[in-house]
Order: C-alpha cells, then sequence, then structure tokens
C-alpha cells in the first residue's frame, strides 16, 4: 500500500510482450496513511457498508492518483496507449462470499486519461466458482518462456500474501496462494515504529526468534489452509507476538513466514526445485530469504542459493504491473485470464470490466 507500480507494455495477449517503460510512484503521506487505518478497521464484508462513505472518498483519492501517473508514463512514452488495466488497491478479499473489494473507480479514471480502461479482473473468476487469486500465472508463463527459462520451474512470489506458480513443459501446471508474505512483518513494523517495513529484514536481524510461539502459531495455520486456498491479508493478525519488543516481534513473524514457504520448495520426491525463482516484493528481505535458505540447506539438498527473478534479467519490482497489463490485453481480446489448474474456476475464464467514459 507504499504506492503504484506502473508499466507500459506492447503485447499480442498470447506469446509475446515487450518491456516499455517502468516506473513507481509513492503515495503522498495522507494517502498512505487513509489506506492503511482503513485497512485496519475491514475485518469482514459488513465493515466495507459500515464504512461506506469514508471509503468511497479514498477510491477517489486513489482514482485520482493513478489518472496523473497514468498521464505521466503515456506523455514521458510518447505513445497511443490503448488501454488501461487498472488493479487497484486491494482492502478485502473473501472468496467463500465471493466478495473481492479493489478501490479504484474505473469510469473516472477513463474519463480523466482519456483511455479504455480494464478493471475489476477478479469478480468474474469468483461468480465461476474460482478463488479469485492468483491472476498472474499465465504471465509468469510467457515471462518464463521468453527468457529461456528451464522448465520445470517454481515461481515463489512473495508479496503481501505469499503464492507459487508451477510451469512445466506444457504450461502451468499448479497455482495456489500460500500464506502470509510481507503483511505480518509489515503490519508488526509499521504499528511498532515509524517505518512502513522491514528494510532488508534488518530489524528482524536484530531480534530474538520465540520458536515457542511460532510452533502454536503453525499449528493454527495449518488448520486455516485445510479450509481455505485463496489468502486475504485479513485472515492472518499479529496477536501471537503481542507484548514482544519491535525487534523480537518482527525476528518471530519473519521465522514464521519463512517456516510456511520453505516447505513449499522442497518436493518429496526430488528434494529441492532444480529451478526455484524467488518474485515479488520479499525477494528483498535478505533476512526472510536467507531463513528460507538455512533451513533448506539444514536438509542438506540446496546445492546452490536460491535465484531471484532478477538474475534473469527482470525487474522483479514491476512484474505485477506488467502482469496485470498483459491481463488487461487477454480481457480485451476475451482470452481466459484464469484456469481451473490455477484458481479453482470451473472452466477456462476471461475477466476484467471494459469501460470507455469519454
Amino acid at each position: 500500500m507504499d504506492g503504484v507500480d506502473a508499466s507500459i507494455i506492447q503485447s499480442d495477449g498470447k506469446s509475446k510482450y515487450k518491456t516499455i517503460l517502468d516506473k513507481y510512484f509513492e503515495y503522498p503521506k495522507g494517502i498512505f496513511k487513509d489506506l492503511t487505518t482503513l485497512r485496519d478497521k475491514i475485518k469482514s464484508s459488513k465493515d466495507l457498508k459500515r464504512f461506506g462513505k469514508q471509503t468511497k472518498s479514498i477510491v477517489r483519492e486513489i482514482t485520482l492518483f493513478h489518472a496523473k501517473v497514468a498521464n505521466k508514463i503515456i506523455k514521458k512514452s510518447k505513445l497511443n496507449v490503448d488501454f488501461i488495466g487498472f488493479h487497484g488497491q486491494t482492502i478485502f478479499h473473501n472468496a467463500e462470499e465471493q466478495i473481492s473489494k479493489q478501490l479504484g473507480n474505473g469510469k473516472l479514471l477513463s474519463k480523466l486519461t482519456k483511455k479504455r480502461v480494464v478493471y475489476n479482473f477478479r469478480q468474474n473468476d469468483l461468480k465461476n466458482g474460482g478463488q479469485g487469486a492468483p491472476l498472474t500465472p499465465i504471465f509468469h508463463s510467457i515471462l518464463v518462456k521468453q527468457k529461456k527459462i528451464s522448465l520445470p520451474v517454481v515461481i515463489l512470489n512473495i508479496g503481501g500474501i505469499a503464492n507459487y506458480t508451477f510451469i512445466d513443459e506444457k504450461g502451468v501446471s499448479s497455482s495456489s496462494d500460500l500464506g502470509p508474505g510481507n503483511c505480518l512483518i509489515d503490519q508488526w513494523v509499521r504499528l511498532n515504529s515509524k517505518k512502513k517495513y522491514d528494510e532488508n529484514g534488518r530489524i528482524a536481524k536484530s531480534g530474538k526468534i520465540k520458536k515457542i510461539i511460532i510452533n502454536k502459531a503453525l499449528r493454527n495455520f495449518k488448520k486455516k489452509k485445510l479450509t481455505k486456498s485463496s489468502f486475504d491479508v485479513k485472515d492472518f493478525d499479529i496477536s501471537f507476538v503481542r507484548g514482544l519488543s519491535l525487534e523480537d516481534g518482527a525476528a518471530t513473524l519473519t521465522e514464521y513466514t519463512s517456516e510456511i514457504l520453505y516447505k513449499y520448495l522442497i518436493d518429496s520426491e526430488r528434494g529441492i526445485w532444480e529451478n526455484a525463482i524467488i518474485a515479488g516484493g520479499g525477494r528483498k528481505n535478505k533476512f526472510l530469504i536467507k531463513s528460507i535458505e538455512d533451513k533448506i540447506k539444514s536438509l542438506g539438498i540446496l546445492k546452490s542459493p536460491l535465484k531471484l527473478i532478477d538474475d534473469y534479467g527482470v525487474d522483479g519490482d514491476f512484474i505485477e504491473s506488467q502482469a496485470f497489463a498483459y491481463l488487461a490485453i487477454r480481457s480485451y481480446l476475451n482470452l481466459p485470464i484464469s484456469f481451473p489448474e490455477t484458481t479453482g474456476v470451473r472452466e477456462p475464464c476471461t475477466g476484467g470490466i471494459i469501460i470507455k467514459n469519454f
């Protein structure tokens, strides 16, 4: 929730894509504060109605900011951009209730940018029995192909929520949310310091891990994992580290996250996947990545350090923004963006609402 990643790409929506421009725009302090305050208040679908007036105001703020961003990079590119893929800011996601709320007004954005806008990518998937996430696997597949990365490969994407994409010679074989990525660590740091996140994992590195607390929390997570396959940040809370110091809480939450994530990188038949690539903002948390590596090393099966997506000449900061530009193109062409093997949807389906308001 710290800002907007913006990308311009060129693609046929199928097998070809080219990156034209990537740029990050940090939210002003006011928007960041309004967003995070609202997110902390909304714990259920009922809260979406309860804080409707406040939500409406922030939707306008965010949309105006996105319009400013879009107009700026379009002008800089000097290209005739066909349309905008507008993901918006996720504030609540619950697949069981078929609700996924991304803040942002597609109609207003279209008016302000004088471009067609594709938005609300998840709803069609939810209506067709899917989990609404993750939607990026189809883009991961074209990325892997274009960069000639050997197969099979697993991409571990550590965002607020962590997910994986497994790709083999036939394409995307499976994908799912795994559990908390950065969300718990970020929330703890934000509530207990003036920082927005734990840069490079420095705070966690200086703290002490409370193993007993983690073991109990992991047992609770296993029960949750049995009933859910897509997650919202609201599915997890930091109450189990309440009372710890900033450093000890960060260390304990990082260890908890690491315990959940490293197990996916181990295949029971083959040991560690020969090709395991880390993507998402969490790849910058050196303490978290080292913790994952150390756990695999302790099993005697890690031959070389884990690779980051950046090692393949890809700027890992902009995979999500490029992905939603690509998904917008597929939506416009009425091509599927989610599949039974990625979100659990009944059959491959497209998504996104296309609006022209100028």
